[in-house]
């Protein structure tokens, strides 16, 4: 990999992983049409990080204030005392299932990556799932009115984004609105619930690094880290303003795009 491969493909993972279009997906198979080598796992999920840390910028206060609230729920015994500690414990619930799903399908996953046709299908799967819940969410809920089930069904969707093509703001923000959430209060129980299984898979990666450095990966790295940092924060503001006012057809039309074109494209 090269440092300019890897700013471009920090600047798409920037735009690809809160935007609901899967990040992973395009990983994958930017570098197959380009002709280029996959991207080292260790940069995918390293850009992932650099991800993480701008939804973490973006949503400190948020972020704060729900930790409180919690730690001071637990301190009475019992954690659903305030809406605020009831929604930091539903996030943490919702994390589960896609805990589980990738400690047991990691290998999978990574096979799938190197496969077009899958990628290609769980593009189209996206699509669906956006169109479906543009169709029969009814989107009345806020995120002071969800519930523990709610929450978990929402995570069972996360679980889903595990496969490449198949994106987890886009799962999860259809799973959000499916349990009637709003577009917007979708999109941020989606973003706040993809922290703690983000930092799980980056902290893991790490180690991993430690335990084998390779600087000049790391040199080669860097940039695509920023990249993906910077572009990430951009697209999350970006997007929350946009679905206060704007369906998610426009995605679900690109996602079917994208899963059409690489079948096309992957025939000999």
């Amino acid at each position: 990999m090269s440092i300019l491969q890897s700013i471009i493909l920090g600047v798409i993972q920037g735009l690809t992983e809160f935007l609901p279009i899967s990040s992973s997906g395009h990983l994958a198979v930017v570098p197959y049409l380009l002709g280029w080598p996959n991207p080292p796992f260790s940069f995918l999920v390293l850009v992932q990080v650099a991800s993480l840390a701008a939804v973490i910028t973006f949503y400190w206060n948020d972020i704060i204030d729900l930790s409180r609230a919690l730690v001071f729920a637990l301190r009475q015994r019992n954690p659903l005392l305030t809406k605020e500690s009831s929604l930091a414990l539903y996030l943490l619930l919702a994390t589960i299932p896609a805990g589980i799903a990738g400690l047991f399908l990691k290998d999978f996953v990574e096979m799938a990556f190197t496969t077009p046709s899958a990628i290609a299908f769980f593009f189209l799967i996206t699509a669906g799932l956006l169109a479906l819940a543009e169709r029969l969410g009814r989107r009345y809920r806020s995120l002071n009115d969800i519930n523990a089930m709610q929450a978990l069904i929402i995570g069972l969707f996360q679980a889903l984004a595990i496969f490449p093509g198949l994106s987890r703001s886009g799962s999860t923000i259809s799973g959000g609105m499916l349990q009637g959430l709003e577009r917007p209060s979708a999109a941020r129980f989606a973003f706040l619930m993809s922290i703690p299984i983000m930092f799980a898979a980056g902290f893991l990666e790490i180690m991993e690094l430690f335990n084998t450095p390779n600087a000049s990966n790391l040199l080669v790295y860097l940039p695509g880290l920023i990249a993906s940092a910077i572009v990430s924060y951009l697209s999350i503001r970006w997007l929350i303003r946009y679905l206060s006012h704007h369906s998610l057809y426009i995605f679900s039309f690109y996602c079917l795009f994208m899963g059409l074109l690489i079948f096309v494209l992957k025939q000999p």
